[in-house]
């Protein structure tokens, strides 16, 4: 153990030396204040987890001897024991560890238990965002924080250099024309609309900001990762159905959402129905899919399809050669909803119902009222292609200010 622990001195001395970007996204705040002895991250590969980890490490007040980063997909760290490496780390002075990629060590729920019960020492853990779903022990023991995808907002900010508002739901509803001269005004040169467009193909993920000419490569690897090794060995997939979940992806990217039957999947991906239900749980865990029930689901008599989104616009960039325009925006809409913590369903008689409370349809400029008529809920459109609405017409871009 103690060559473990001096190499990892080594790669962790290497980390050290590299510049960390100057953006913080908010949730670095909430880790600062944080009182828990062991904090967990989730969220989708790509969305910032090690560079947020890292900027945590960086502002904490421990020697560097007594802090420690390791990453648990590093070859070294292949049949190391996690709770053996932790405690023999204990032993030797560590006071504070951040371990990447947790969910890469074998039995990582069990030895989290084991620090948790019997070791004095803080610990930042990140992993997939399946983990947080795979075994409640750890939301019940620890305090589990999700990154979600850049917001619009987070993706302004960086492009531009400037610090922007972000607004609740009632905020946007109820101020839309208000919020859209402020943030119009703030950006000065910069146009909103085109801003948007760069966000929808490119805008969730931090590492475009690294190579821009190399997003939609790197993007593409980084799901081939999650389908072909994260969800693979989290779930125990067989090695000949793993192809499936990436065939099943790139069918729901190039269909509209309501135009999706469980009976049609079947039939493109040659799946049961019984491994095609799992498989879409897989991939919602594995956070690139959105599963959007119905409004009556939640009465179990009633039995309603879900519709099917990609979990971020990003994906259909890089799944399909030509998305729909509607099913962009819709995945953008659910995407940033979702992400602001608020319940998103849909009706037959409109896109999107939120929180049980509004209704929304979402499309172009010239989309009307006509199809929320006799709907007792507030109704409201969220439109494309528009700097600034008026009463109850909100600029779709708005809903990306809402974290």
């Amino acid at each position: 153990m103690q060559a473990i622990l001096e190499s990892s001195r080594r790669l962790y001395l290497g980390l050290l030396q590299k510049k960390l970007p100057s953006y913080e996204r908010s949730l670095l705040d909430k880790l600062m204040v944080a009182q828990s002895d062991i904090i967990g991250i989730y969220g989708s590969r790509g969305v910032g987890k090690t560079t947020l980890m890292l900027q945590w490490l960086s502002k904490q007040s421990f020697t560097p001897s007594e802090t420690l980063y390791i990453s648990c997909d590093h070859a070294i760290f292949k049949g190391v024991n996690l709770f053996d490496l932790v405690e023999f780390f204990s032993q030797h002075g560590g006071k504070l560890i951040v371990i990447d990629e947790i969910h890469e060590a074998q039995d990582f729920e069990q030895s989290l238990k084991s620090i948790y019960d019997f070791l004095d020492i803080k610990i930042l853990f990140s992993g997939s965002s399946a983990i947080s779903l795979s075994n409640p022990d750890l939301s019940r023991r620890f305090a589990m924080h999700r990154l979600s995808q850049l917001s619009f907002r987070e993706f302004i900010e960086i492009s531009t250099h400037k610090r922007l508002n972000h607004y609740s739901l009632e905020q946007a509803l109820e101020n839309s024309v208000d919020i859209c001269f402020e943030v119009t005004k703030e950006l000065e040169e910069q146009k909103i609309l085109p801003l948007f467009n760069q966000y929808l193909e490119h805008g969730g993920y931090p590492f475009y900001f690294e190579s821009p000419e190399s997003f939609a490569q790197k993007l593409n690897d980084t799901l081939n990762l999650v389908v072909q090794i994260e969800l693979s060995r989290l779930f125990s997939i067989q090695p000949d159905k793993v192809d499936l979940l990436k065939k099943l992806l790139v069918v729901i990217c190039r269909s509209k959402p309501l135009e999706l039957s469980i009976e049609k999947l079947t039939t493109n991906v040659e799946l049961s129905k019984p491994t095609l239900y799992k498989f879409l749980d897989y991939l919602q865990k594995g956070e690139l899919l959105r599963l959007v029930p119905h409004e009556l689901k939640k009465y179990k008599s009633i039995r309603k399809a879900d519709k099917l989104y990609l979990f971020h616009p990003n994906l259909l960039n890089v799944l399909c050669s030509q998305a729909d325009v509607g099913t962009i925006r819709e995945t953008f809409f659910a995407s940033q909803l979702a992400a602001a913590n608020h319940t998103v369903e849909f009706a037959q008689q409109a896109d999107f119902i939120i929180d049980e409370q509004q209704v929304f349809e979402v499309g172009g400029k010239s989309k009307d009222f006509s199809q929320l008529k006799n709907i007792e809920k507030p109704t409201f459109l969220a439109l494309d292609n528009i700097e600034v609405g008026s009463d109850k017409k909100i600029p779709l871009w708005l809903f990306g200010f809402l974290y």
